[in-house]
C-alpha cells in the first residue's frame, strides 16, 4: 500500500519461556502508575492525606477491571457470555469496554467515599477524571499496538494498513482517540489550575463526561463495529452508551454554573 502507513508492530514486547510481556498490558499498568502520581500531586497540593491515595487507587483498579470486563460481556456479546458465564472471568482472552470501566470507576469511588467520610464524592471524582483522561491516551495507544478497535476503510493520506488484519487502509481511530484524550486531559488540568486548585464541585466531572463521550460519539463514525448485531442499529453500541454519559455531564455543568449564579455578590 504505497503512501500509507503500515502498522507492523507486534503486540508483544518480549517473551521468556511461557512468560510474555505485551505492550497493552504495560500501557494498561502505566495508566494506574501515572494516575497514582497525579492523584498524589492533587492530595499533597490541597493538604489532604496522601496515604489515602493508596487505598483509592486500589478501589479504582478493581472497579476498572470488573466494570470494563462486565461492560464488554454484557454490552457487546451478552448472548455468548450468558451462555458461557465461566468465560466472563477469562480477562486474559481480551475484551474490555471503556463505558463499563467508567461505570466501574464511579461505583468504586462511591464505595471509597462511603468508607472514608473525610471526602465528598464530587471532590474525589473531579480530580480522578483528570487522571482518567490521560489514562485514555495509554489505553488507546495499547489498542494501536494490538491492531484492534481500528477504523473503517478509507483513502485519507494518513490511513494505516494493519498488516496483521486485512492489509486495507483504515482510519487509525485509536490514534484519533488517544490524541483527543490527551487534549481533554490538558483542558481539565488547565481548568483545575485556573480555579486556584479549587474547582466548583462537579464542574470537572461534568466537563469530562461531555468532552470524553462527545469525542467518543463522533469518532465512532470512523470505526468498524465491534459486534455483528450493531450492523442493524442506527448508531453503534459505543454511541448509544455515550449518550447517557453526555446528558449526565450536561446536568453537572448546568448545576454547577447555576449554583455559581445564585451566590450573592
Amino acid at each position: 500500500m504505497l503512501g500509507y502507513i503500515t502498522n507492523t508492530l507486534s503486540p508483544e514486547i518480549f517473551s521468556i519461556g511461557i512468560i510474555s510481556i505485551k505492550w497493552y498490558s504495560l500501557l494498561f499498568a502505566l495508566t494506574f502508575v501515572v494516575g497514582y502520581a497525579i492523584l498524589q500531586w492533587f492530595f499533597k497540593r490541597e493538604g489532604r492525606n496522601s496515604a489515602d491515595v493508596d487505598k483509592l487507587v486500589v478501589y479504582i483498579m478493581i472497579g476498572t477491571v470488573i466494570g470494563a470486563r462486565l461492560g464488554h460481556c454484557l454490552f457487546y456479546a451478552p448472548d455468548y457470555y450468558l451462555a458461557h458465564p465461566e468465560e466472563i472471568l477469562m480477562v486474559w482472552k481480551g475484551g474490555l469496554a471503556s463505558h463499563g470501566g467508567a461505570i466501574g470507576i464511579l461505583l468504586a469511588i462511591w464505595l471509597f467515599v462511603h468508607k472514608n467520610k473525610d471526602y465528598t464524592y464530587l471532590w474525589i471524582v473531579d480530580r480522578v477524571v483528570i487522571a482518567v483522561a490521560l489514562g485514555g491516551l495509554f489505553i488507546r495507544t495499547g489498542n494501536y499496538f494490538n491492531s484492534e478497535i481500528y477504523g473503517k476503510v478509507t483513502d485519507v493520506p494518513w490511513a494505516v494498513v494493519f498488516a496483521v488484519r486485512d492489509n486495507l487502509p483504515r482510519h487509525p481511530s485509536q490514534i484519533y482517540e488517544a490524541i483527543a484524550y490527551f487534549a481533554i486531559f490538558l483542558i481539565l488540568l488547565s481548568v483545575y489550575r485556573k480555579s486556584g486548585n479549587a474547582p466548583k464541585s462537579g464542574l470537572l466531572f461534568g466537563l469530562f463526561l461531555v468532552l470524553i463521550f462527545s469525542v467518543r460519539f463522533v469518532l465512532e463514525f470512523t470505526k468498524e463495529i465491534q459486534s455483528s448485531f450493531e450492523a442493524d442499529l442506527p448508531i453503534d453500541m459505543g454511541q448509544i452508551l455515550s449518550i447517557p454519559f453526555i446528558l449526565v455531564g450536561i446536568f453537572f455543568i448546568v448545576r454547577t454554573l447555576s449554583a455559581v449564579k445564585k451566590i450573592p455578590t
